[in-house]
């Protein structure tokens, strides 16, 4: 029997949504005022959600204190209060798109998981606005 389990995190970083190659008029007319020359923040909410059969040993799935430290060294301590587009190098030439984030998050965190457990992100730009990526 499969059962997720599942941590939140936080993380604040800015942002700019543009393309290098494409003219300011472009850039704006594409991802409006997200392309703002200056950046703009968001308070990031995360999800990481880890499924896997429960271990007859201990009952977890995955130890949550190791889940807690893996988002904190992977993602937290990576990104929290962090220019994404200048200070992140997955993004110096990728755009930090709530869509990209999920990615690189999953990205960071998959290869310290279990091999036979499923990762998905759930990643909050806002509120309302909100991205899952599972692999």
């Amino acid at each position: 029997m499969r059962v997720t389990v599942s941590r939140k995190a936080h993380f604040n970083a800015a942002h700019r949504l543009y393309r290098k190659e494409w003219s300011d008029k472009k850039n704006n007319s594409v991802f409006g005022k997200c392309s703002n020359p200056h950046f703009h923040g968001h308070n990031y909410e995360l999800i990481v959600h880890v499924t896997g059969t429960v271990d007859p040993k201990t009952g977890y799935v995955i130890d949550m204190k190791i889940l807690k430290d893996l988002i904190k060294s992977q993602v937290e301590d990576k990104m929290d209060h962090k220019n994404l587009n200048e200070e992140v190098p997955e993004f110096i030439e990728m755009i930090p798109t709530a869509e990209n984030i999920a990615i690189v998050i999953f990205n960071n965190l998959k290869p310290h998981l279990n091999p036979n457990h499923s990762l998905e992100v759930t990643l909050y730009e806002t509120p309302r606005n909100f991205v899952r990526y599972s692999g």
